[in-house]
């Protein structure tokens, strides 16, 4: 039996500089404060937790002064940055660049709404870190829709701009575009540009993998996705590996695994969301490997 790691697999850009921007801060300070997990997996987390990264939550923040606190990929909303002036602390902003730039977009596009009598929309997970961010660039007006029974929220006979939460799968995005389209030509018996102004903000380090990781599957007998529970990344890429391979299995880390998954399989892949470090799926199979004798060990 053969193991692979898939090499496209393992942190973004965003989430790689947060990281690393945690561990130089903590270098030379034996605490550091971080609003929120810096990466939805919890093994990667206790990691970074055993060094002195602290996570608080923004109850918390509200009672800190006098302090360095990260801001991790997802990015925060104006409230934030308002109550670290406010309590003299240093924010070390680890914001990834995509999302900064989808604020900026988020909120241009709300101002021109607001004039308009429009809606910005979002899709998105409500409550999500990143989409906390973005609906503070609208004062919390964006309508957050994830399923079909959100599209209620939209008023449909006014403008709508729809975004995207960056980790989204865009083959959700486009099917969320078809429903609202549909749903303002039955409220208007047309759709127009003035109508609707559809805005694809995911992230192509995100969305470019999902081609990857269908090829990937294809070429491997068993599929073992390492991502932490809390990912919405993870859960997106993980359907994309599942409708290609059936034999796909969603794995927080080594002690889950089964070994009847690999009982007469001749290649194993290993993949992982953009928050899943590589140290991890490296564990998982040293793993299956300890589980089989002879198997081949190699990276792709």
């Amino acid at each position: 039996m053969e193991v692979i790691i898939d090499k496209n697999s393992g942190y973004c850009f965003g989430v790689e500089f947060a990281i690393k921007m945690a561990e130089d801060e903590m270098e030379g300070s034996d605490k550091l404060y971080c609003l929120g997990d810096i990466v939805h997996n919890d093994m990667e987390v206790r990691r970074l937790s055993d060094k002195g990264l602290v996570v608080i939550d923004r109850d918390q923040l509200q009672g800190l002064s006098d302090c360095k606190v990260l801001i991790r990929a997802h990015g925060e909303p104006p409230e934030t940055y308002k109550t670290a002036i406010q309590n003299n602390i240093e924010l070390i902003d680890a914001s990834c660049p995509v999302v900064l730039k989808l604020q900026h977009r988020v909120k241009t596009a709300f101002d021109k709404m607001e004039k308009e009598n429009g809606q910005i929309v979002i899709y998105g997970k409500k409550g999500h870190a990143e989409v906390i961010g973005l609906t503070g660039q609208t004062l919390e007006k964006a309508i957050v829709v994830m399923e079909d029974k959100d599209l209620d929220k939209i008023d449909f006979s006014r403008p709508v701009t729809l975004f995207s939460q960056t980790t989204k799968s865009t083959k959700g995005f486009y099917e969320l575009k078809e429903k609202i389209e549909n749903r303002i030509r039955e409220a208007k018996g047309e759709l127009n540009e003035l109508d609707f102004n559809a805005n694809d903000s995911i992230c192509r380090q995100v969305s470019n993998r999902e081609p990857q990781l269908a090829k990937f599957s294809a070429e491997n007998d068993v599929i073992v996705f390492v991502s932490g529970k809390k990912s919405s990344n993870g859960k997106a890429l993980y359907q994309v590996c599942k409708s290609i391979n059936d034999k796909s299995y969603f794995v927080e880390n080594e002690t889950e695994l089964d070994p009847s998954w690999f009982q007469n399989a001749e290649k194993v892949g290993i993949c992982g969301a953009t928050s899943t470090p590589m140290w991890l799926m490296e564990r998982v199979m040293r793993h299956i490997y300890s589980m089989e004798e002879g198997m081949v060990l190699s990276d792709s």
